[in-house]
């Protein structure tokens, strides 16, 4: 099914007011994408390039570059959402949930919500089975948490033709792919629709810093500008912003504080409320009918 067939074209400024509890103007969510690299594959990105090009395996430095992320700079991020009392989501590939497993019981802990995030870190159009995939990647997240997963976050944004349809016969509610609104949408399936929820390229370190080659000050500029201009948009009818981070990224050391005084300076209003997926989900499910 094409995109376009999928979901109608809506302009903003046409659709039915949408109202959030309290007054508030705004809802923020944090997502932490936490994925395990297999050293016997290429490295699904790279800070060093090999002397002479190419791809080499096994890949040590680059390896060892995202495992930092999940030995230390994690631990240094989860300082920032125990100080500020903001909830955070939790990416995860199915199979970093064993291999990281403090981890996973340190966002359990504190009730994050756990959305599936593949269950290796590679495209969804080079998995063999992409419904077994999915499966896995729900088995996992229900054996550490308890319940399925109500959200799902393609790595790197991947999708096939099918994946909205998987998700949905899957028993998923929302999707986090379609990066291209300030509020939920729904999307058809060939079963029953399914929410896409407002997810970011522009407020995500993996952009800023790995593509775009950023100053680590940049994720402080520009969550600040995007968050003001939301904010104002907002003054009519309630509006979603995301901020994305990794661990192998915005915990490493020089780059933390700039996400923690976004995150504080944010979440400091009184009329921004910071919410899990399946909050906002929930929230916007009393706001529409889904046919």
């Amino acid at each position: 099914m094409l995109p376009t067939e999928r979901l109608d074209y809506s302009p903003i400024p046409e659709r039915k007011r949408l109202v959030l509890p309290g007054g508030a103007r705004l809802a923020l969510w944090v997502i932490v994408n936490v994925e395990e690299w297999d050293i016997n594959e290429t490295m699904p990105r790279t800070v060093l390039t090999p002397p002479a090009g190419g791809s080499p395996m096994p890949d040590i430095p680059n390896w060892a570059w995202h495992e930092y992320g999940n030995r230390v700079g994690f631990w240094r991020m989860l300082e920032v959402f125990d100080d500020l009392r903001v909830p955070a989501v939790l990416a995860i590939n199915g199979s970093a949930i064993k291999r990281y497993a403090p981890i996973a019981k340190a966002a359990v802990e504190r009730n994050w919500e756990f959305i599936g995030h593949g269950f290796g870190q590679k495209n969804m159009q080079k998995v063999a089975d992409e419904a077994a995939d999915i499966a896995k990647t729900s088995a996992a997240i229900r054996e550490a948490t308890g319940k399925s997963p109500r959200g799902w976050l393609g790595p790197g944004l991947t999708e096939t033709w099918e994946t909205p349809d998987l998700l949905a016969e899957a028993g998923y509610d929302y999707v986090c792919d379609w990066v291209l609104d300030d509020q939920p949408v729904v999307l058809k399936t060939r079963s029953k629709p399914i929410v896409n929820l407002p997810y970011t390229q522009e407020c995500n370190d993996v952009a800023m810093m790995l593509i775009q080659h950023h100053k680590a000050s940049e994720y402080y500029d520009r969550a600040i500008d995007q968050f003001e201009q939301l904010y104002r948009d907002a003054r009519d009818s309630a509006r979603v912003m995301a901020l994305v981070v990794h661990p192998y990224i915005m915990g490493a050391p020089h780059r933390l504080k700039y996400f923690r005084n976004a995150l504080a300076h944010i979440s400091g209003h009184h009329d921004v409320l910071c919410w899990t997926g399946e909050q906002i989900l929930d929230w916007y499910l009393t706001q529409t009918k889904m046919e």
